[in-house]
């Protein structure tokens, strides 16, 4: 998938989500839970943990990872020259599939930013 408007593909995987919660509350509750335990600082802070997650979002070829982390990186103060950092982490360590992705999540972050 190509996306070009990444605001309005979040705002459309949101509302989708949300019908996933509705759907199984308790699940998505201990979902929740676990992002937030896993995301929190702790020995590496909040930053680094949004940019190895994006980093597995490129490798995993997941757009809503890459919208949500990319966006994620960027209100923490994630320079888009680390992301770029990341794409290429991610492509040595997902090959050619990754350098697809990777654009994808340039794409995101400079999307959703602050500038985006």
């Amino acid at each position: 998938m190509a996306v070009t408007d990444w605001e309005a593909f979040v705002t459309q995987t949101d509302q989708r989500m949300g019908e996933v919660r509705k759907g199984m509350p308790e699940v998505a509750k201990g979902f929740g839970a676990l992002a937030k335990a896993a995301t929190a600082p702790g020995a590496l802070d909040a930053k680094t943990k949004e940019l190895i997650a994006l980093a597995i979002g490129i490798t995993a070829r997941c757009d809503g990872c890459l919208a949500y982390h990319a966006r994620a990186a960027a209100r923490l103060g994630a320079s888009r020259d680390e992301i770029l950092e990341v794409i290429g982490v991610s492509v040595y360590m997902g090959g050619g599939p990754s350098m697809i992705y990777g654009a994808e999540a340039l794409a995101a972050y400079d999307g959703l930013g602050d500038d985006g």
